[in-house]
């Protein structure tokens, strides 16, 4: 089979293709990919050893799968952080940062229905590879295959003892950097009442926990661990969050906020129950930051955003 990239990342079905054996092919390309930029980098800039982040959601054997994408590395020579646990995309974008890491890995199928697994890799500087990186990881790929090249392979346990692989937590440092862009005082003084809607995602506990930290009291709908979704798509769309619109109408609570899988999509919903998309939450932070910030400057977007953002720029 040939592994294709598409938008952020490999996705494909868990034991049809996206397999083990796969995932380890994925994971000798992305290392021999860091290896060689790293090569190229002149003397003068290079660190220690390096390194890569690897983190994963809570679907179906994706901490497994993480194992196997670090054991790779590590039989490359790559240092590598390994979450503790199921952690959001953004958190594990973040570590790579805050590690001064080569990249970062993560084992996710985003918004994708449960009986798929992905791989998304990141960049030195947290965001998604571009599309080129990506690009020369999948002609890796094709090239090992065709001289048959067997990813390298450390234990975990072995290369957990000799401190290739290192287990972390990285919510602390992520909280730390949050409080730095939101003034969490203001938020603190409304002592605000919120239901959050985990989706079975990697959102679940860490959210709360940012919230909790804000002085909110916070109402966790959907957190316990279920690889499979418990039969839906964790996609923070209308028709997907019936629970926490319904927990609203109750008219306990100032705002619901509702995660992806990943926890890299946000989805709300007002306290009368109405629903308010991505695209409206990204306007109204825009108007938040000039409005109530006084922030002046350049507003930068993709095209698949709101066209909202360019009314009010």
């Amino acid at each position: 089979m040939t592994i294709k990239f598409g938008t952020d990342g490999w996705r494909a079905v868990i034991s049809d293709e996206f397999t083990f054996e796969n995932v380890r092919k994925v994971a000798q390309a992305i290392a021999e990919k860091m290896l060689a930029d790293t090569a190229a980098v002149s003397a003068e800039l290079k660190g220690p050893t390096p390194s890569m982040v690897v983190g994963f959601d809570t679907r179906f054997l994706s901490d497994r799968y993480a194992w196997a994408v670090a054991e790779v590395l590590a039989a490359n020579g790559i240092h590598v952080w390994l979450a503790r646990a199921d952690a959001p995309t953004p958190i594990v974008s973040y570590a790579v940062v805050d590690k001064k890491a080569l990249g970062g890995v993560m084992i996710t199928a985003s918004h994708n229905p449960p009986r798929y697994n992905g791989i998304k890799l990141k960049a030195a500087y947290g965001g998604s590879a571009s599309p080129a990186d990506c690009k020369d990881v999948e002609k890796r790929i094709l090239a090992n295959d065709k001289v048959g090249v067997t990813p390298k392979h450390l234990d975990l346990k072995e290369a957990l003892a000799k401190r290739l692989v290192q287990r972390f937590d990285p919510f602390p440092a992520y909280a730390e950097h949050v409080r730095k862009l939101v003034n969490f005082e203001v938020i603190q003084r409304a002592e605000l009442t919120v239901a959050v809607d985990a989706m079975y995602g990697a959102g679940r506990i860490h959210l709360r926990r940012l919230l909790e930290e804000a002085g909110c009291r916070v109402t966790e709908l959907r957190s316990e661990m279920n690889p499979g979704f418990n039969g839906i798509h964790p996609e923070p769309i209308e028709r997907h969050l019936q629970p926490l619109i319904a927990e609203m109408k109750t008219g306990k609570y100032e705002i619901g906020l509702a995660t992806d899988g990943d926890a890299d999509r946000i989805g709300a919903v007002d306290p009368t129950g109405r629903f308010i998309d991505p695209h409206c939450v990204m306007a109204l932070l825009l108007e938040h930051l000039v409005h109530d910030r006084g922030l002046r400057g350049s507003v930068v977007k993709t095209v698949s955003t709101t066209q909202m953002l360019n009314r009010l720029a």
